[in-house]
């Protein structure tokens, strides 16, 4: 079985198909290095990290906090293949990963909660209240 991409093929698609074929038989395709896609929301009282991560656990994860970077850090469990189950076409896979941000100083990093939720891993990092947010304070003189 294979999927179909497109009726009518490009004139160049075999040159392309060869390249990405002798990348693989290099042994290069098996970690292209991917990283989820992520969207960065703000909005009046906090930043929302939204990280496409379909087919995953909760427990898949670890969110680490050091300094003012926030990671999030995957790592692979090999899938075990089921006895006389072979891929025939196989185009997705996700490997290990470590996504950081960058968290502003406007932020409170010691309420950043986590959850997840239909593929996608949401972390949220409330803001500091305006007036802590505020860089300038009166010094009382001695």
């Amino acid at each position: 079985m294979t999927i179909i991409r497109w009726k009518h093929r490009p004139m160049f698609s075999d040159l392309f198909d060869d390249m990405l074929e002798k990348r693989h038989a290099q042994g290069l395709g098996k970690d292209c290095g991917c990283i989820p896609a992520t969207n960065i929301v703000e909005k009046d009282n906090e930043f929302e990290i939204q990280l496409a991560v379909p087919g995953m656990k909760k427990e898949d994860f670890r969110l680490e906090m050091e300094q003012n970077t926030l990671s999030v850090v995957y790592e692979s469990k090999e899938e075990e293949q089921r006895e006389g189950e072979e891929f025939l076409q196989r185009e997705y896979h996700m490997h290990d990963f470590t996504r950081s941000f960058s968290i502003p100083e406007t932020a409170e990093a010691e309420k950043i909660k986590a959850h997840y939720d239909s593929g996608i891993l949401h972390i949220t990092v409330p803001k500091k209240d305006k007036e802590k947010a505020r860089l300038s304070k009166q010094i009382k003189i001695s």
